[in-house]
């Protein structure tokens, strides 16, 4: 019944993950997805979800065609708890040490920001497009891999070439590709520049020179600023290894892109010029990557904090540390200061009232030392 279904331009389909009451997972896939989690949320959804209400949306991604989504959800499906408790993490390190076997990277976490489209904070409409890398007349199978994987490190999948000179698919570009190999399968191979940049309504051409041209340019860093307010397809040019771009394929850009290198020294070659383009889209985003900030520990509940306060009070008033007496109070604010600022997990503050035992109770060496004098056989 789907595959009869007309799909025009612009139809997008997603793959959901719902947590159960139960704390169980629910997967699916739909071409409306606020409609859908409120059905589930409405329990009109019948089977898994109806009886284990309510539910919450953990993770979604967008797909461009039925089938991609629907690949998505039976791959997800598969997947054991670790595992997509992970991908709701964005724990790529931990998803990969979990995995028996190669998974799509493609899948980009996008809890928050669907969560903010449900809020109507963010419509769908206005979601950043991740730029397209596209290699004009690429020369080395290697480059390509090494550009792929650049591309995947920092979140993006969609690599185009334009006449490359060996052919493609390229051998030799899966060994570089160090896993990208999902960036590769899904590369698209145009005639032409203007071919390659047809769906897209921004292009940023990189080169280190004008070429006569009235064009403004810009860094890594303010092209990835411009790109994630856009909200239209971009495109990004990067020339051969040996010519860069010529002069007609920078005119079809509206700005030059151009890292701030050693003028004295400008040889960067093409993966890298890739990565550090798509390190500043990234970075601008935080979309893909995993940070300190994804991954940390929840806040401990104000009783848990208020528990090691008053531990830390106590084992000090024990020892005679408040002193003078009307310094005291100014004393107990000081402390508690310090001990709420660096915002504690639990397992954190476990372990702090656990030394703070240790010292103002320790064990009886007798044990100890009765074990190491113990005779042996």
């Amino acid at each position: 019944m789907a595959k009869a279904r007309i799909e025009g331009p612009g139809l997008d389909f997603y793959t959901y993950m719902l947590r159960c009451s139960d704390g169980k997972y629910y997967v699916g896939h739909t071409d409306d997805l606020d409609s859908r989690v409120a059905q589930h949320e409405a329990g009109t959804v019948p089977g898994y979800t109806q009886t284990r209400r309510p539910v919450e949306l953990v993770w979604a991604d967008r797909f461009p065609d039925r089938d991609s989504a629907f690949s998505a959800e039976r791959q997800i499906k598969g997947w054991g708890r670790a595992k997509k408790e992970a991908l709701i993490q964005r724990d790529w390190d931990g998803l990969k040490a979990l995995a028996k076997k190669s998974f799509d990277m493609s899948l980009r976490l996008r809890s928050a920001a669907t969560q903010d489209e449900r809020d109507g904070s963010a419509p769908l409409s206005s979601q950043t497009h991740p730029p397209a890398i596209i290699l004009v007349r690429p020369q080395l199978g290697e480059n390509i891999g090494k550009a792929a994987r650049a591309m995947l490190n920092f979140g993006l999948t969609d690599l185009r070439l334009v006449s490359p000179r060996d052919g493609w698919p390229n051998p030799a570009a899966g060994p570089a590709a160090s896993g990208a190999d999902s960036v590769l399968q899904q590369a698209r191979i145009f005639d032409t520049v203007a071919e390659a940049v047809a769906d897209c309504a921004h292009v940023y051409a990189t080169t280190v020179r004008k070429r006569g041209l009235v064009v403004p340019v810009v860094t890594p860093e303010e092209a990835a600023r411009e790109i994630r307010a856009l909200h239209e397809p971009c495109a990004i040019l990067f020339g051969a290894e040996r010519s860069g771009l010529e002069t007609d394929e920078v005119a079809i850009a509206e700005k030059i892109l151009t890292v701030p290198i050693n003028p004295a020294f400008r040889s960067l070659n093409l993966a890298q010029a890739v990565i550090l383009v798509a390190y500043e889209w990234s970075k601008q985003g935080n979309v893909v990557i995993p940070t300190e900030s994804d991954t940390q520990e929840a806040r401990a509940p104000h009783r848990h904090l208020e528990g090691l306060i008053g531990q830390v009070n106590e084992a000090l008033d024990e020892v005679g540390y408040f002193f003078p007496a009307d310094r005291t109070q100014t004393t107990l604010h000081n402390i508690r200061t310090i001990l709420t600022k660096p915002g504690w997990s639990t397992r954190e503050i476990q372990a702090l009232r656990g030394m703070i035992r240790a010292i103002t109770h320790p064990r009886r060496r007798g044990r100890a030392a009765a074990s190491e004098q113990s005779p042996s056989d």
